[in-house]
């Protein structure tokens, strides 16, 4: 059984949310990585989704991107960003690691070469934003062989058939989108998002998560009656743009806590 499944299954026996972390890469300098990813943990994060920096995240929004911009001028790139996997798996075997970013680094690499490296450091699944699904199925044979899952994104306009098309061919878990824009965004329509996530899951048998527009104890609040995992990133990373890192780093983790004690009420 996959990280990912044996940590689903064992919040499902608590009747608990999973709290996914999104953490950049090397932001603010690839030394504070490997450290906040052990503490976010220990504060109470059970999935950690590790950004890959990039020079154009289409889909993020102006905290994460710059986010990326912090990374890359301190020298991080996507090898970098898998090396601080294998570094995290030194002390933790068990949280399972999601990496998050685009295609382009990726191809560069090689998907074959970029796969092996991954799941040699440890890492457990993986979400393109920009590979979809019909383009997907050649990356997803070598994943397979390597016992990777293969993450995708589904959105407030995703039909029906949309639905059974992604979910046919998705692992590990279903990463709802729960607004129309993109990370960071601060309107989340509660009542629309668990109806959406409602029918995802009456389509599937695989974990949905939700992310995007949840930053606070009540907006994780309002999503963990319905979704399997509520998914936070800006919310945290954006503590580097307004502090030194170590109150940043503080930051975060009360954050965590403040997010797990509202998943746990």
């Amino acid at each position: 059984m996959s990280r990912l499944a044996q940590c689903f299954q064992q919040l499902k026996a608590q009747n608990k949310t999973a709290l996914v972390s999104y953490v950049m890469a090397g932001d603010p300098n690839p030394q504070l990585t490997v450290p906040l990813l052990h503490q976010m943990v220990a504060a109470g994060v059970d999935i950690v989704e590790l950004g890959l920096p990039f020079s154009d995240p289409m889909a993020d929004g102006p905290v994460i991107a710059l986010a990326a911009e912090r990374a890359l001028a301190a020298g991080t790139n996507t090898l970098d960003a898998i090396a601080m996997v294998k570094q995290f798996r030194e002390q933790n075997q068990d949280t399972p690691v999601v990496l998050m970013g685009y295609l382009n680094p990726v191809e560069v690499i090689g998907y074959e070469n970029f796969v092996k490296t991954a799941h040699d450091a440890g890492v457990d699944g993986l979400i393109l934003v920009d590979l979809p699904p019909e383009s997907a199925q050649e990356f997803d044979q070598i994943l397979q062989r390597y016992d990777m899952d293969q993450v995708f994104l589904l959105a407030p306009t995703s039909t029906d058939e949309r639905i059974a098309h992604v979910v046919k061919q998705a692992r590990g878990f279903i990463y709802y989108v729960s607004l129309k824009g993109v990370t960071g965004a601060a309107t989340l329509d509660a009542e629309s998002a668990n109806q959406r996530i409602a029918k995802i899951k009456s389509m599937t048998d695989l974990p949905v998560g939700v992310g995007f527009g949840i930053h606070d104890a009540a907006s994780a609040k309002a999503m963990s009656d319905v979704a399997d995992a509520v998914i936070v990133g800006s919310a945290f990373v954006k503590q580097f743009a307004t502090l030194n890192p170590a109150y940043a780093q503080a930051a975060i983790v009360e954050k965590v806590k403040e997010l797990r004690t509202a998943l746990d009420e």
